[in-house]
């Protein structure tokens, strides 16, 4: 399958209450407050800029640099969104981007995310993963998604796990978190292993559990 159409960007991914759409510039002040509340939740995991005196992007420069990944197919930048009954509209509750996609030979991307620490561990996490993969496989036409994670951060261990990603080995000092280089453990799932969709795969999973 070659590069893919006009419906692979922008989109928005719907599973029940959950949504995946594009982040925007007026998510700002939302964005802002669900990190400011996540501080030490998410810091240990956090990527952090080696070089003398660099910074992390703002938001607004965060948000460009992913919009101009998104026109050219390199990266689809997510927030993830939850509707709750008794608001008007849906909640920023995380986010999610898929980068790095390669095209020709590879046909493969990286995945990252993360999500406020209030709505861990009701599968917000691998259902938001579950649904970017399958556009990843079934839309973008990509052969295989990789997920890299710290060996310590045990809650998103548990999101590849519950959804199936092999384990490929521990890459030394891949990334440079939370102020030092870091070891990461890789997962990967290419779509050969999910024929019918890994959302499919892991909602069924979930039914059996209840």
């Amino acid at each position: 399958m070659g590069e893919p159409g006009y419906d692979a960007w922008p989109v928005s991914l719907v599973c029940g209450d959950l949504i995946l759409r594009p982040i925007r510039y007026r998510d700002h002040t939302e964005w802002a407050s669900v990190r400011s509340r996540n501080v030490s939740w998410l810091s240990p995991w956090e990527a952090t800029n080696p070089s003398p005196g660099g910074r992390l992007p703002t938001f607004r420069e965060m948000v460009r640099a992913l919009n101009a990944q998104a026109r050219s197919l390199a990266g689809l930048p997510f927030v993830i969104e939850e509707r709750r009954p008794l608001l008007k509209r849906p909640v920023i509750i995380g986010q999610l981007t898929v980068s790095t996609i390669v095209w020709g030979s590879a046909m493969n991307a990286t995945l990252g995310y993360w999500v406020d620490k209030d709505v861990a561990g009701r599968g917000v996490a691998p259902t938001a993963v579950a649904m970017a993969t399958d556009h990843c496989f079934n839309v973008l036409g990509l052969h295989r998604v990789e997920i890299n994670i710290r060996p310590e951060n045990v809650a998103s261990l548990r999101v590849v796990e519950k959804l199936g990603f092999r384990f490929e080995g521990l890459r030394p000092k891949l990334l440079h978190i939370n102020g030092q280089w870091a070891d990461h453990r890789s997962y990967a799932l290419t779509r050969d292993e999910v024929p019918d969709g890994l959302l499919k795969l892991w909602l069924e999973q979930r039914s059996e559990k209840k």
